[in-house]
């Protein structure tokens, strides 16, 4: 990374121009360019956000950005291939202990919690449904009212 820093500095002076007029240009500060030209990567918190800003200076600059941004990759793939899998892992394990010691309602996601008020509802529409449907079934099934008159002249109406 500080070759390619180095080479955008030349560059940048090369082309007549100030860390200040740079850095107006691209909405920067002048830490940032200093930072990019000087390799130093640990100034920057995310190393994509720093890929974008060294494509946007080889812009600025009149470069290539693709050949820009395929330096920055192999020394991303230098870099990260050199980490050990026990550095890994221990990383790991600090962040989680970072993340166990962060404690504040703001920070903490809350649990996600089940709405029990639809599931009653729908339990208690579905046994009125069932009722209202034994009613009708019943009702249907119901046989007529007969009156004392109608069974009385039934009767005479058989007999001969």
């Amino acid at each position: 990374m500080k070759e390619l820093g180095a080479y955008l500095k030349e560059i940048r002076r090369n082309h007549g121009v100030s860390l200040e007029e740079a850095s107006e240009d691209l909405g920067l500060t002048v830490a940032e360019l200093e930072n990019m030209e000087s390799g130093n990567t640990r100034a920057f918190k995310d190393i994509y956000h720093l890929r974008h800003l060294l494509q946007d200076y080889a812009k600025y600059l009149g470069l290539n950005k693709e050949k820009v941004t395929e330096e920055f990759n192999d020394f991303l793939f230098e870099h990260t291939s050199k980490i050990s899998l026990e550095d890994i892992l221990e990383a790991k394990k600090m962040k989680e202990e970072d993340d166990k010691k962060i404690s504040s309602p703001y920070t903490i996601k809350p649990k996600k919690k089940i709405n029990v008020a639809p599931i009653i509802l729908s339990i208690l529409g579905a046994i009125l449904l069932i009722l209202f449907v034994i009613i009708i079934i019943k009702e249907i099934n119901k046989e007529p009212v007969r009156t004392t008159e109608l069974k009385g002249s039934a009767q005479y109406e058989y007999t001969y």
